[in-house]
């Protein structure tokens, strides 16, 4: 290179540096005009108009998430909702902000933080441990099904949320929202309030606004009961709307994923992303033809007009006076929207679910765990249901503060899903839960829905694998959120959507807690 060609290549360098450095004063001036951007119960559409105008990046909204589990989940009120953040969390939301710079084709969740319960496979570098000491170690081969679901639509996986271990199927003892890894989560509504089943840890990141929205899991109340614990909605689905695979299990009968969000519409949001079809969970492909393309057309606030819904009071006998006023006074509220309250609703079956063992959830348990563990890598010291147990005991002081008493149940089982015991248990609560349940209330009073009070009728849904959703119903003098579950028969899903947002959108509840 000529003399006179090295010099005009190093003055357009210098000119360059100096436009950077120019442009770099010029947005970090424009940055410092801005307004801090507020994040507290900022919806999925809000957001994602923000990130269009350029009010706010990716990166810009994943920081202020880190920002807030800093101070509010690690320190201050120390809610310990967050097991693990992603580390590549923020490489992550800066390619989506890259992305957008170059297309304006995308969807709903591009660009949205999304915090995951930690029973969901995430390949890289984040573990999957389900709060077990056992699986500290367990880095996933691949991503579960509902974790790739969320990538294609552009999410970005915040971390993995702390939960009652292995989905609250350790011990009849452990208190929800305790993990042997992660401690125990705390309500951010109040310390002193139960913080509900096993998804607790995503549903306190939800509603302390640590996260846009959240996926749990439940095997019967651990998606509704933590999301009404925290003032939220939590849709759980009818099984085979969303996959399992990749997901530590409990039940194959009973167990599914679902959106946890503080708004109808972002849980529907949520929700649509999540479903599709998967090769290795035969129930999404028998359930391909029930399952709606799109829920978010059933986001309808005149739904309540004319509704037939049911309450069978018998269910309201467990929870407090004053909680069973709030969900007088939400009934009336339908009603004034014009809605035909069915009161009461007896559902026929109730004695008999409540007053007889079944073995299938202990049968299929050691079926499911064993060969969910047999697959992991032997960075995992553990392999099979007995290991883990041994495990436990071999490191007690760590793993065992309240016993294991429903792992050694489960141990003493066959895991043998061709067991008389197991079949007769089966049909018996598929009868029970079904025909002679929810399906025979339903028709014979010809109702939309069924409605509970908090997660009271998470049993005998999750046994007929029927879907509920749950959504604010108010708050107790002392601050404590309760919850109002509308509850179908299978595949309901689009109407339990129109019921819920009408109440919403007529009621707006939800308040978020003052932290």
């Amino acid at each position: 290179m000529s003399k006179k060609r090295t010099f005009a290549f190093a003055a357009a360098l210098t000119g360059a540096a100096a436009a950077a450095v120019t442009a770099g004063m010029y947005l970090r001036q424009e940055a410092a005009k801005r307004k801090p951007f507020e994040i507290e119960e900022m919806t999925i559409s809000r957001m994602q108009k923000a990130l269009k105008i350029g009010q706010v990046t990716s990166k810009e909204l994943v920081q202020i998430y880190l920002d807030r589990i800093e101070r509010f989940d690690k320190d201050g009120p120390t809610l310990n909702s967050v097991l693990e953040v992603n580390p590549d969390v923020l490489h992550d939301a800066e390619a989506c902000d890259v992305k957008r710079s170059v297309t304006k084709d995308v969807g709903p969740l591009f660009g949205i933080p999304v915090i995951v319960k930690d029973n969901i496979n995430t390949a890289g570098a984040m573990h999957t441990t389900a709060g077990a000491i056992a699986l500290q170690n367990n880095h996933a081969a691949k991503d579960a099904f509902v974790v790739t679901q969320l990538k294609k639509a552009g999410a970005i996986i915040l971390g993995k949320a702390n939960l009652t271990e292995l989905a609250n199927f350790v011990s009849e003892e452990m208190p929800n929202g305790y993990s042997s890894l992660g401690g125990q989560v705390r309500n951010p509504y109040g310390a002193s309030f139960d913080v509900g089943g096993s998804s607790s840890g995503t549903a306190a990141a939800v509603a302390a606004n640590l996260a846009a929205v959240g996926i749990g899991t439940e095997t019967s109340g651990s998606i509704i009961c933590p999301a009404a614990y925290h003032s939220l909605v939590g849709i759980k689905p009818t099984i085979g709307v969303v996959s399992r695979s990749g997901i530590v299990p409990i039940s194959h009968s009973q167990d599914t994923a679902g959106p946890i969000a503080r708004t109808v519409q972002d849980a529907v949001l949520l929700f649509n992303a999540m479903t599709g079809m998967d090769e290795d969970d035969e129930e999404t492909i028998w359930s391909q033809g029930d399952v709606a393309k799109d829920y978010t057309v059933f986001l309808k606030r005149g739904a309540l007009k004319n509704a037939r819904l049911g309450i069978d009071r018998r269910f309201l006998d467990s929870v407090s006076d004053e909680k069973a006023a709030l969900i007088n006074r939400a009934l009336d509220h339908m009603r004034d929207k014009g809605a035909y309250i069915v009161d009461p609703a007896v559902i026929p079956s109730t004695d008999s679910l409540e007053n007889r063992e079944s073995s299938v959830m202990l049968q299929e348990f050691k079926y499911d765990m064993n060969r969910y563990l047999h697959q992991l890598s032997d960075d995992v010291p553990v392999h099979t249901l007995s290991e883990l147990i041994a495990f436990n005991k071999a490191h007690a002081d760590q793993a065992l503060a309240y016993g294991q008493s429903l792992l050694e149940k489960a141990d003493q089982r066959s895991g043998d899903l061709s067991e008389r015991q197991y079949l007769v248990d089966r049909a018996e609560d598929l009868r029970l839960s079904r025909k002679e349940g929810i399906d025979a209330v339903i028709k014979t009073r010809k109702l939309d829905a069924l409605i509970f009070a908090d997660y009271q009728g998470s049993d005998i849904a999750a046994k007929a694998g029927y879907p509920s959703i749950t959504v604010p119903a108010g708050y107790t003098s002392a601050g404590e959120p309760v919850g109002i579950t509308f509850v179908g028969m299978a595949y309901s899903e689009p109407r339990l959507i129109e019921l819920a947002y009408s109440f919403e959108q007529a009621a707006e509840i939800r308040a978020k807690p003052l932290l």
